[in-house]
């Protein structure tokens, strides 16, 4: 439940990049109205990964206590670098993206919105990381009934590492596509709308598709 949140993160972080290339590139309102609508839908995703991901951390110390107990040398470090290097840096820069347009200039702004998606990215590369590791684990043995970390680079980028990020990376971008195309296709199929707001979705579809 909790990845489908991370996944829309980081597809509609790229999308609101985009969006706002395309929007100090071409002065096309268009892609601004977009950027600022769908910017609300990122905060959403963004609230409900953080909220569904914050029970895993008592999980890894009551239901995998066991597991955290003996491979936590390693698995813990991974996930505190997520937290403290990506989630960080993925928050302080939303916090520009969402109250900044007044603020700071629009150079600024775009690349607090680059830094978002990257962080987001980031993000998702250490959690895969972690992963990856507990499917392919390299870089460590085992002493006293404990993981010892032998060689950092080697337990981080593991023959699975880059594969299972690059197929979960693709898979974010894509299931967002879908889900903005899906969000923008059933605006389109209500009834009661406006011109703007057919115009608005009907834009939103094309983007997504194209």
């Amino acid at each position: 439940f909790h990845i489908l949140f991370p996944m829309m993160s980081i597809g509609l972080a790229l999308y609101l990049f985009i969006m706002e290339v395309m929007w100090l590139r071409t002065g096309n309102v268009s892609y601004y109205h977009q950027l600022r609508f769908w910017l609300k839908i990122f905060v959403l995703t963004f609230a409900l990964g953080v909220a569904s991901g914050f029970p895993m951390a008592f999980q890894f110390g009551m239901n995998w206590a066991a597991f955290s107990a003996f491979a936590g040398s390693f698995f813990g470090n991974i996930l505190g670098f997520e937290t403290t290097i990506a989630f960080t840096l993925e928050t302080a820069s939303l916090g520009i993206l969402l109250f900044g347009w007044k603020y700071v200039s629009r150079t600024v702004h775009l690349i607090a919105n680059f830094l978002v998606f990257f962080a987001a990215s980031l993000s998702g590369f250490w959690i895969i990381a972690a992963n990856s590791w507990m499917q392919v684990p390299k870089g460590v043995h085992e002493e006293g009934g404990k993981i010892v970390i032998d060689n950092y680079f080697q337990a981080i980028f593991n023959p699975a590492t880059l594969v299972t990020y690059t197929h979960t990376l693709f898979a974010a971008i894509i299931t967002t596509l879908f889900l903005i195309a899906g969000i923008a296709a059933w605006a389109l199929l209500k009834k009661e709308k406006t011109v703007e707001k057919t115009t608005f979705f009907l834009n939103s579809f094309k983007y997504a598709i194209a």
